[in-house]
Parts: C-alpha cells; structure tokens; sequence
C-alpha cells in the first residue's frame, strides 16, 4: 500500500505540456493571430450550393446547355411590373426592350430574351401587368456573384413606368450567401454572452468559466484558416461556417469542462498543482482524445459523398474537432499550470448565495462547492432509481423515443430554392410571384440535350418523331423545342404538377428510358434530386459502415468490452428519433412555421438528414465516452457493476446535462437563422443534444446496463488480451487492484483518487 500514498510518475505528455506553460500560450497566442490573418475573407470564398451530384447525368446535361445554349439555363431573373398598365402597353413595352438590350451589352452577361422579345406566353404573367427578361451570367458561384453586385443597383428599382425586380438562381444565391453571414454574426453575438453566463453558473468562478470559452475561440479562427486554404483547391458551402461556429464552442466547452471539472476534483483531493494536471491528462485527457476520434470519425463519414455541400460539412467538422481538442490537451494544462489553485478565483455565484462566507472558503479551500455535491448525489439517486425499475425505464424509453420518431416514416425529399430565404428576401419575393402568377412555372420544367453521335446529323423527322414520344408520356404537360445548333440540340418539357414533385420525378425515369437515334441526357430540378437521391444511397452503407466500425472499435478500446460498443452504437442511433421526427413534423408539414418564421416547402433537402444524423451521432458519442469512461474507471477499482454505474452517472450526470444545454444554446444560436436549412440544422441538433443528455444518458443507459449486468463487460479471450495491450482507460494502464484492496462500494458521493500506482500518459 505505501505505493498508493506515493506521488505518481508524470508521464511524458504531461512533462511536455507542463515544462514551459508560458511559452506554449505565447505560442498559441501567435498561432491564434496568424489565423485571424489567415482566414479572414474566408465567406467570400464560399458558394451557397453544392446540392448536386457533380458526376451525375444531371450536372453533365446542365453544363452542356450552358456551354452550347446558355439562354436556356437563365440564372438571373428580372420581373418588370407594369404597375396598373399592360406589360403591352406602349411606354411600359419601350421600358422593356431598352432594358432587355442594356442587360445584353454587359459584360458576362450572355442570352439575354424577353417577352418583347419573343413574345412566349411563358415570360408574361397571367393578368399581363408583370414580365420577364431572362439572363446568364457566366463563370462559377463566386464569378457570378460578383458580376451580379456590380450590376444589381442599374437595374433594381424605378425606371420610368416599370419597377424592376432581381430573382433568379444567381440571385437566390447570393442573398442566401448575405444573409446566412449576417445570421452567423447574430448567432455568435447570442452565443456568447449567453454561454459565459451558464458557464459561470456552471463553475462559480469566472476564471474557470473563461478557460472553455477561450479553447472554443482558439479552435473557431483555426478551422476558418484551414477553410480558407481548403478553398484554394476545393469547393466549400458558406453553411459550413455554421458548424464551425456551433461545434467550436460545443465541443471545445465540453472537452475544457471535463478537464477543468476534473483538475479541480484532484485540486480538492489534495494534490499538487502538476500532480492535479498529470492526473487529469490521464483521466479526464484519455477521454476528451476518445471522443474527439469518434465525432471527428462520424464527421469524415460525409466525405464519401460527392455533394461538395456535405464534404465541407466534413473539412469544417474535422478541423475544428481536432483543433478544440488540441487546444484543450495542450494549451489548457498550460494554463492550468499557471493558475493552480486560482482557478477557483471570482466565485461570482457567492454574491446571490446566502451562505456566501461557506462558498468563499470552500473556494478557496479549492473543493467543490456544495452546489456541485449536491447535484453529484441527485443524480446518484436517479440512477438508483431508474436500476430499481429498469425493464419500466428501457421499454418505456425506447417506446417513447420510437414514437416521437415515427413522422420520419412520411419524409419527402426536395431540392432546396428560393423559400429558404426570408419571405421578405427580394429574390424569394420575385421566385413567389412567378409561381403563382405566371403559366407553366417558367423555371420548373425539365430539359432533354441531344447530341449527335453517330457521325451523321441528325434530320428534323428523328427530331419531331422523339419529340412526339416525350409528348405522348402520361406526366408531360407541354413540350418545347427543338432548338438546334451544330449537331446537338434541346427541348423543354413541363411536367405536370409540381417542378419536384412525385409525377416530376417519375418522368425524370421516364424521359431517359425514351428511345432515340441520339445520345440523350436529362436535366432540372427534378432530375437533380432524383440523380442526388441516388448517390446517397449507394453511398449512404459505406457511410454507416465507417460509422459504426470505427465507433465500435474505439469504444471496444476504451472499455474492453464487447456488448458496451454495440450498446453505445444503437442507443445513440436511437437518441436520434426524436430529432428526425420533428423535423418532419415542423418543417416539411409545416407545423409551427409561424411562430419559427419559416415558409415549409412540403418536403426536406435530400442532403440534410444525413448532414444532421453525422453531426448528432458523434455529439452523443461525445456524450458517451464521458460517461462510459467514468464507469469503466469505477469498475476498474471495484468491480461493482451497479455501484459503477450508479458512480458514472452521478459524476457525469450534471456535467453532461451542463454541456449539453450549453451545446443547445449555441445550436439554438444558430437556428435563430432566418435560412430555413439552417434553421432546421440548429434546432434539431438542439433537439436531439438535449434529448441524449437528459433522456438517453439519464434513463436508458443505466436502465439498460442494469439489465445487461455484469454480462456488460464480458468480451472473448483473445480480445480481452488485445485489450489489456493495446486498450486504453480512463483509470490508466495497469490492472485493477485485487479485492482485498478495492475501496468499499457504499459510499457513491466520495470522489476517489485514481490509484497512485498508474503511470502517466
């Protein structure tokens, strides 16, 4: 025993992140400047689409219109309104043919038409007081962006008896673009604020409450830097900044609140300052670098899909997942070195106690706070109870949980547009108003490109003949075309029914099983869902696969169980439903749209479900591995299968409730967007964070551990030696003491000390 009493080894990562704190925050400190240089003007770089799959047929048949028929992929959109006169009128047609060839002189404007033009009955409005001139602006997302701000202003606005309008994809675009950067700033200005004030309530000192935060900034200008080089070679959504806002200052505030909780529990215990950050790096530094490896694993998931939307989603996830654990594995202890026993200081909770001369001197005693014991000791209870009824408490909450998750079974996927924005957002305002004023939804229909491949040209009859067959299928309402030059050729077909609705989508199948003498690729709306659809199917095994894998195996590292990984895998999965079915419940039917100030769609973007399932399984995974290593610890030292769950729980419990209302905060920061995506982003990670930590990691996990017992822990021979060489735990590499030196398993509210006889990291 007299080892147990003996001070313990420091091991080499801790040697290194100790020996020069001051250095390593003044190397942060520069690094951190470096950043804010190196990713400012991060935004500009960024487009606001990256829905499509860019090697379906659908992007091959787009990119062929606008090369070869760029008036035939309009992107940007001028609706005339002739006020109380006809748009036939003479001064109000004047206005417009002079409009129609000012936009054509503009540089990188290119197949500009109107309705004085041609005259379509698709470009005049059906009570003839509003019309339209079409337009291509050429180049990529961010060229098109910028030809549309330099001439935006000559044409938006009053000209003589016509009021002009901007819409159009170009438009949408950017004004999505605007406004998600605007929200962004909004949301961080709310976030903020409001987590430091729970981070206080969380901690009472205010010193420690900034030590999460500042980890959080660190981590947030770093992944915008590595951002801005991704940009160079790459494709990156603006919404991406969004979860690097959300997840910078969730996670880097859950991995410094378990580092700090537990450096002042080793504070309280007795420790030295650098014994205290050795023992944390071993305990509480194992389990932040288990958890950033699982979320940073569930993230690099979206990068087997081709969506260049879902794959930012990834390089701003990764980033900033490994850059908050960074910060917090090396520059926290360093400031923790620094501040030893002041990290206690400026207990702001003391001036609203009324026993505030007992808080000052247990803060100054550096143990934790009476609040702190009493939630520890709450929360054995509730685990006490739940273990007492645990058939009542697992099938109740799985029931519970399926059935919030059961509106998912009616989900209808969509391609994303102008309803995003705002309904007051001026691109969405022109988009409504073609919708519901002009005939055939002019930007709706589907288009065929034909080209020639047999050598020969192909003759007007084989043209009429094919067009007759797109005719005579059951979804056509009209067709268009053809319109011909150099060997290749378009035609126009308008669906019936909605632009992306099912009949839509059914006649995508059907427009390309239509035989012809050419070669033949379709395009719209339509086509682009059903080829994004598609890729996400044959993707989305592979993308579950590397989930479940890695999650397993990392899992099985940390516990050395078999059945504690596949335990974590389903409930996790479940923890899920609830976000899933309210998403469908609010945003594709629509309910609460007003009070949440969002126009519904009727369906949701193809891409989102897999997006929010990433981002949310590797949230409750973090949640997890807080728990399960707390457990695993405990049994380590007792083997005490209830007792260590009871243990875990009320160690962890009001941890990761605390984490997790601060992660909804931020996220619910977020959904105060006025983009519905990001919106639906923002409040179902909310959603689904909060029903982890209070429902799933409450109830179900030590509901289910009791009944699976101490068959928890059980794994096969082979793997159990696997373990025991290359696992690691939270308690630290050496086997469990014997029983006859286990501490005795009646006393759940002492926080004992990880043996002394366990080496450092």
């Amino acid at each position: 025993m007299s080892e147990v009493n003996s001070p313990p080894r420091l091991g080499g990562w801790t040697r290194l992140v100790t020996a020069r704190p001051r250095l390593s925050l003044l190397a942060a400190l520069v690094l951190t400047a470096l950043a804010v240089f190196a990713g400012s003007g991060v935004a500009d770089r960024m487009g606001s689409g990256g829905w499509a799959d860019p090697a379906a047929e659908s992007t091959y048949a787009t990119e062929a219109l606008e090369r070869e028929f760029p008036a035939s992929q309009p992107n940007l959109l001028l609706l005339v309104d002739g006020g109380r006169e006809s748009v036939d009128s003479p001064a109000v047609a004047a206005e417009g043919r002079r409009l129609t060839e000012r936009l054509a002189a503009e540089k990188d404007v290119t197949g500009v038409g109107s309705y004085w033009q041609t005259r379509s009955p698709a470009l005049r409005a059906g009570d003839g007081r509003q019309a339209l001139i079409a337009a291509r602006i050429q180049g990529d997302e961010k060229a098109a962006a910028e030809v549309l701000e330099r001439i935006a202003p000559d044409y938006r606005g009053a000209h003589g008896p016509v009021e002009v309008s901007l819409g159009g994809p170009v438009a949408v675009q950017h004004e999505m673009t605007t406004t998600i950067q605007e929200d962004l700033l909004r949301a961080e200005m709310i976030a903020l604020p409001v987590t430091l004030v729970l981070l206080i309530m969380v901690f009472g000192s205010a010193v420690a409450a900034l030590l999460p935060l500042g980890v959080g900034i660190v981590a947030i200008l770093g992944t915008n830097a590595v951002l801005r080089g991704i940009t160079e070679f790459a494709d990156v959504s603006v919404f991406a900044q969004n979860l690097t806002t959300a997840l910078g200052l969730g996670l880097a505030i859950d991995y410094a609140l378990f580092i700090v909780r537990r450096f002042r529990e080793e504070l309280a215990s007795g420790s030295e300052v650098r014994e205290a950050v050795g023992a944390t790096l071993r305990t509480a530094g194992r389990t932040v670098l288990f958890s950033a490896l699982t979320v940073a694993v569930s993230l690099a998931a979206m990068l087997v899909f081709p969506q260049y939307f879902l794959r930012s989603f990834a390089y701003a996830g990764i980033a900033v997942v490994l850059l908050a654990a960074a910060a917090a594995l090396i520059l926290l202890p360093a400031a923790l070195m620094l501040l030893g026993h002041r990290v206690n200081a400026l207990d702001l909770r003391g001036l609203f106690r009324r026993r505030k001369e007992a808080a000052a001197q247990a803060a100054t005693a550096g143990a934790p706070d009476s609040d702190e014991t009493e939630s520890g000791a709450g929360w054995g209870r509730i685990a006490g109870l739940v273990m007492r009824r645990a058939p009542l408490f697992a099938f109740g909450t799985i029931a519970a949980l399926l059935l919030l998750g059961l509106p998912f079974l009616g989900v209808k996927f969509g391609t994303p547009d102008d309803r995003q924005l705002p309904a007051t957002a001026e691109s969405h305002v022109v988009q409504q108003q073609i919708r519901d004023g002009f005939p055939g939804s002019p930007a709706g229909g589907l288009e065929v490109f034909a080209e020639d491949t047999a050598g020969s040209p192909t003759t007007p009859a084989a043209y009429a003949d094919y067009r007759a067959r797109i005719a005579a299928l059951p979804g056509v309402l009209r067709v268009d075309g053809p319109i011909t030059a150099d060997g290749s050729a378009y035609f126009t077909v308008q669906p019936k029914g909605e632009a992306v609705g099912a009949q839509a989508q059914r006649l995508v199948h059907e427009l390309r099983d239509v035989p012809a003498p050419f070669e033949t690729s379709v395009t719209g709306r339509a086509a682009v869902l059903e080829d994004s659809k598609s890729a996400i199917a044959d993707r989305l095994p592979m993308a579950l696969g590397i989930i479940a894998v890695v999650t397993l195996l990392l899992v099985f590292l940390l516990t050395g169980s078999v059945l504690i990984p596949i335990q974590a895998v389903v409930l996790n999965a479940l923890s899920l439903t609830a976000m899933f079915g309210a998403v469908v419940w609010v945003f594709q039917d629509g309910n609460l749209s007003g009070l949440l100030g969002f126009t519904s769609t009727g369906d949701i973007e193809t891409t989102l479900p897999v997006l929010m399932f990433c981002i949310a399984f590797g949230l409750s995974m973090d949640y997890g591995v807080f728990l399960l290593s707390r457990i695993k610890e405990e049994y380590d030292r007792t083997h005490d299968h209830e007792h260590s769950v009871r243990f875990g729980l009320q160690r962890t419990g009001g941890l990761i409730t605390a984490a997790a209302v601060i992660l909804a905060v931020v996220m619910v920061g977020i959904g105060t967007s006025r983009v519905t995506n990001t919106k639906m982003l923002g409040l179902g990670i909310a959603l689904a964070v909060l029903m982890d930590a209070m429902v799933v990691r409450s109830l179900l996990v030590p509901s289910v551990m009791k009944l699976m017992g101490a068959s928890t822990w059980w794994a096969p021979g082979p793997l159990r030696r696997f373990h025991r060489r290359f696992g690691l735990s939270e308690g630290g590499e050496t086997p469990a003491q014997p029983a006859a030196q286990q501490a005795p398993a009646q006393e759940p509210d002492r926080d004992p000390m990880p043996p002394r006889d366990k080496v450092g990291a």
